[in-house]
């Protein structure tokens, strides 16, 4: 999934008011965060092979660190617990691990069966990214419930506030839709420096528009 792990990060913040937009944006991306930086460093393993599903060409050959379930909940409990010391709160330690553990339970329903449970184990996937119909609706209602719940949860302090959300909700969806139209990839090198890039830009962003928004439960 795509716009789905940002749904969570979004409908997160009334769990837990006091976390971030940002920390809960890299926590329900942290596979997909620290997948490009293993492909980059020769650790995981992909190729660009159109056609092996309807939604990407990408076959994931191997990323037992940065998607098997037993090393999200390794990185769940780490950055749970770093989130905590930081935050405080129970509440913050349950919603930043589960939102990182998330990342495996939606991607075992889009991904065909390439989901490990942990290195070296047999992989899984109920393979959603075979219909593109299904995808796209399953995605683009998970983010419109999610983008609401968060819009609903916060208000604005600024112009920055109302239209930095307004323009990274639709920059979001954009992506979303040339990922979906585009042609593959010209090289794994061009896969994993965009998702550098492109990810830290948005942690960044959402960090940002967040700290222009007040949570309502604070600002009443």
């Amino acid at each position: 999934m795509f716009v789905g792990h940002f749904a969570l990060g979004f409908a997160a913040k009334r769990a837990a008011p006091r976390v971030s937009l940002g920390v809960l944006f890299l926590a329900a991306q942290f596979a997909d965060v620290l997948w490009p930086i293993l492909v980059a460093a020769g650790i995981e393993t992909v190729r660009i092979a159109p056609g092996v599903t309807a939604v990407t060409p990408l076959d994931f050959i191997s990323y037992p660190y940065s998607h098997s379930l037993a090393a999200l909940f390794l990185w769940a409990a780490a950055l749970g617990v770093v989130c905590w010391k930081i935050i405080g709160g129970r509440t913050t330690f349950v919603v930043v691990a589960g939102l990182v553990i998330s990342h495996w339970l939606l991607d075992f329903v889009s991904h065909r069966p390439d989901m490990p449970l942990y290195p070296g184990s047999a992989t899984y996937g109920l393979s959603l990214w075979n219909s593109m119909t299904a995808t796209v609706v399953v995605e683009l209602a998970m983010f419109a419930a999610g983008a609401w719940l968060y819009a609903s949860a916060t208000r604005p302090l600024d112009g920055i506030g109302r239209w930095s959300f307004v323009a990274m909700t639709a920059t979001l969806l954009l992506a979303y839709v040339a990922n979906l139209a585009g042609g593959p990839p010209p090289s794994v090198a061009a896969i994993y420096w965009t998702g550098i890039a492109g990810g830290l830009i948005i942690l960044l962003w959402s960090w940002w528009t967040d700290r222009h928004r007040a949570t309502v439960s604070t600002s009443a």
